[in-house]
């Protein structure tokens, strides 16, 4: 697992340092920020290689990289890499590092990255592959690396597990049935002919009592389906790759996870990082320990969602902000808000009230003229103007229309007439 990340000169910050918790890690913050670009930089801490872009210095001076990854026994030694101008990269000892375990990257573009201790790091072979990189195209229709075909692909994979009653489909169907919200169990169907002249049949989905293609599924139900698919193709090579190496499986996991809201209903946006959480322990055990999640992420929703598994003692909060013209992080600041509501409120998210921000601006001015104070906000001058604007821009159960109207003695809402029904 990845425990240190400190960067200088590199990124939005000129200096950001992360001391990750053990098991869930949480970064939050505007737009930006860097929140991302930290996943981009974990990753090559944890895998030494790029997932895209290499990291760029942003100042002038050393720019430096300096992460600890705790291997098998136990924690090593922080590794500091300075960026090298002349041929743009950030250059390592040539030692072989700190094995972290498997390492799944669910990327905001729609790809994942694998590193894969038996295959990129337990081979001797100039031939070996230092990562396995996916696009969006990749993950529905395979990869080829140097000619040769190193994954079929969600589809082909998930058909061959089925009709073959592979133990991979077995895992599948546990970590699609984890990811589904209760009121929307994802159920393989069977596979059957989707293309007129096509040689193959695709993998379907029983939705409502119908057999939906995979590959006509909603953008959201497909991003699921690829977080379930690479899960246990990823947990399910190594188990291979270890067999022909002759070694024993390892079974840590990290997973790097940008916005894991994207595409999502709030209904799976409320249960999508407990459920993967709970989807690695379903693969390799809950007694070989906790994987590790490095998470960024915008939804309030979801930071709502952790609440009950939430431990200050293996779990971390990250908020990354703009003080003074320039970025730092606070974290330690974990506190149950209750809702999504009041954790749109919180210092995490900064917002003054979980409204629209014309709603936002016309309740300051109503708490400014009942403190006696004169509000600057343009057309917003009297209380005759405030009340209307809020009657415009608050429904009639609005919980601040009592204080509103018991202080300022504001005519009280009354309820639209319903037409009689004519007879």
């Amino acid at each position: 697992m990845l425990e240190l990340l400190r960067l200088k000169n590199v990124g939005p910050a000129a200096h950001l340092e992360l001391d990750f918790a053990k098991r869930l890690n949480v970064l939050t913050g505007d737009n930006g920020l860097g929140k991302s670009f930290a996943l981009d930089v974990a990753w090559w801490a944890l895998t030494r290689t790029w997932a895209g872009n290499v990291a760029m210095p942003t100042r002038e001076g050393k720019a430096t990289i300096e992460y600890r990854v705790t291997g098998k026994t136990g924690p090593a030694k922080p590794v500091t890499s300075q960026f090298r101008r002349e041929d743009a990269t950030w250059p390592i000892s040539a030692n072989r590092p700190s094995m972290p375990g498997i390492v799944v990257y669910i990327r905001i573009d729609g790809g994942f990255s694998v590193w894969d201790p038996a295959r990129n790091y337990w081979r001797n072979d100039p031939g070996r592959p230092a990562a396995y990189h996916f696009t969006a195209d990749n993950v529905w229709d395979g990869l080829d690396l140097d000619g040769v075909r190193v994954c079929e692909g969600l589809e082909r994979d998930w058909v061959s597990w089925q009709e073959g009653r592979k133990p991979q489909f077995t895992s599948l169907e546990k970590v699609l049935a984890v990811l589904s919200p209760p009121a929307e169990l994802l159920r393989p169907g069977p596979p059957r002919r989707l293309f007129l002249g096509e040689g193959r049949d695709r993998p379907t989905l029983l939705i409502g009592g119908h057999e939906v293609p995979v590959a006509l599924a909603s953008a959201g139900i497909r991003r699921a389906l690829a977080l379930a698919y690479f899960l246990v193709w990823a947990w399910h090579e190594h188990q291979v790759a270890a067999r022909l190496l002759g070694k024993a499986p390892e079974k840590r996991f990290v997973v790097l996870f940008d916005e894991p809201e994207t595409h999502l209903h709030p209904r799976w946006q409320r249960q999508v990082l407990p459920s993967v959480l709970q989807a690695v322990r379903g693969l390799h055990g809950s007694s070989t320990g906790e994987p590790q999640l490095i998470v960024a992420t915008h939804a309030p929703l979801v930071l709502a969602s952790l609440e009950p598994i939430f431990d200050p003692a293996q779990d971390e909060l990250f908020h990354l902000l703009l003080r003074d013209g320039k970025v730092s992080v606070e974290s330690g600041m974990w506190a149950k808000q209750g809702d999504a509501s009041s954790w749109l409120v919180s210092d995490v998210f900064g917002l003054e009230q979980a409204r629209s921000s014309e709603a936002e601006v016309a309740i300051e001015a109503a708490e400014a003229l009942m403190r006696g104070e004169r509000t600057e906000a343009p057309g917003l001058g009297t209380k005759q103007a405030i009340h209307a604007a809020l009657k415009r821009l608050l429904p009639a159960h609005d919980e601040f229309w009592p204080r509103w109207i018991v202080t300022t003695g504001a005519a009280p809402l009354t309820k639209p007439r319903r037409k009689a029904a004519k007879r």
